[in-house]
């Protein structure tokens, strides 16, 4: 079935965004601003000043009892044992054959308590998953009642730190601290999707507005702008981030994707392990690289990646690079052609353009690691 603006979803937001003039698109089944003045100004904005995001289609489900670890033991791929309370986790739920369910953020709010922030476009998905596999525990899925703002850039920090009421200077890289701002209770957390420093807000649906009214109100000094999703692809595709449903999915495992580093099997038993663990020992034939075009000319998803006239993998996100000024992206291409510098073609309507394997990040890091 097609969407159309009765059947999405909207955000507590959605009236400031279209008051706003912000160009609204359907994403995952809501309908989101993709671009407020434009992708590249606002792109820019955020990696030079600070830009304020609704991402509030976001999923969040909480899981607590003394079953509550076990539970997400059982489901993720990283090791949510290592997590001190207020510290924040990277990790991944598999299918039994290792494909990807979704990438997740996971949250450990108490001893006994915890919460996974999952994409918006999987939430009924994921929550079907989660209940199924993580019995033992007790699940609320608190999605609804959950809005969150994301504050990115290099003056993210000195903005937030001036309406907190604590001090979010000593909140570490993937880490968070319960507060408020502008006098909104908040869960703080010093996490993000454009590599830039800066925080993702939790708040309660109800009082969305007011903080984003009290962030842009603020931010004024700072040159704040509005940022759409067109920006925020744009940021973490400059960051390898991987943005399910484009570059991770069920038919791809995270050994694949580059994202072993949140797969540990040496914790015990979870969903997927012995698939991944398969896959390791008989060798990974394709992997997630970047890549940038030698011309102007932007490669989709779904694009052919071709070397001597034969098909070596696929691209699965492309664009022009707001910060570089080039088109760059990234594709699974045969595991033999991953060293940077490996020159491939990408077809492109019928036409083989030259592209080569590039470093990634494709820019620096500046979130806040230390």
């Amino acid at each position: 079935m097609t969407d159309t603006p009765s059947s999405l979803k909207r955000t507590p937001l959605h009236a400031v965004h279209v008051s706003a003039g912000a160009k609204m698109v359907p994403f995952g089944g809501w309908d989101m601003p993709v671009q407020y003045t434009g992708i590249i100004e606002e792109h820019r904005c955020v990696r030079s000043a600070v830009g304020l995001f609704d991402i509030s289609h976001m999923g969040e489900f909480e899981v607590r009892g003394v079953g509550a670890l076990a539970a997400v033991q059982g489901l993720t791929t990283n090791d949510a044992s290592t997590l001190a309370v207020d510290q924040v986790q990277y990790s991944v739920l598999c299918y039994p054959n290792g494909g990807i369910v979704d990438d997740l953020t996971l949250y450990r709010l108490a001893d006994d308590h915890y919460m996974l922030t999952v994409n918006a476009s999987n939430i009924d998905k994921d929550w079907a998953w989660v209940t199924d596999g993580g019995r033992g525990a007790t699940w609320t899925n608190v999605s609804e009642a959950t809005a969150l703002l994301a504050v990115q850039g290099p003056k993210a920090e000195g903005l937030v730190q001036r309406l907190a009421d604590r001090d979010v200077t000593e909140v570490l890289y993937y880490h968070f601290a319960k507060g408020s701002v502008a006098g909104i209770p908040c869960l703080i957390s010093r996490t993000g999707y454009t590599g830039e420093d800066g925080f993702e807000l939790y708040v309660p649906a109800e009082r969305s507005v007011a903080l984003w009214h009290a962030l842009m109100d603020e931010g004024r000094r700072d040159g704040i702008q509005p940022i759409g999703l067109g920006a925020r692809d744009t940021l973490r595709l400059e960051m390898k981030f991987a943005l399910y449903g484009n570059d991770i999915d069920e038919t791809t495992n995270p050994l694949e994707a580059g994202l072993g580093w949140v797969v540990k099997p040496a914790k015990g038993d979870f969903i997927g392990r012995a698939a991944i663990e398969a896959a390791r020992a008989a060798g990974i034939t394709r992997k997630l690289v970047g890549f940038e075009m030698a011309e102007r000319a932007v490669a989709r998803h779904g694009y052919d990646v071709v070397k001597g006239g034969r098909s070596v993998g696929v691209v699965t996100s492309g664009t022009f690079s707001p910060s570089l000024e080039r088109c760059i992206g990234i594709a699974y291409v045969a595991a033999d052609l991953v060293a940077v510098g490996t020159e491939v073609e990408v077809d492109i309507r019928g036409k083989a353009q030259p592209a080569r394997v590039a470093k990634t990040p494709f820019v620096p890091s500046h979130a806040k690691k230390a």
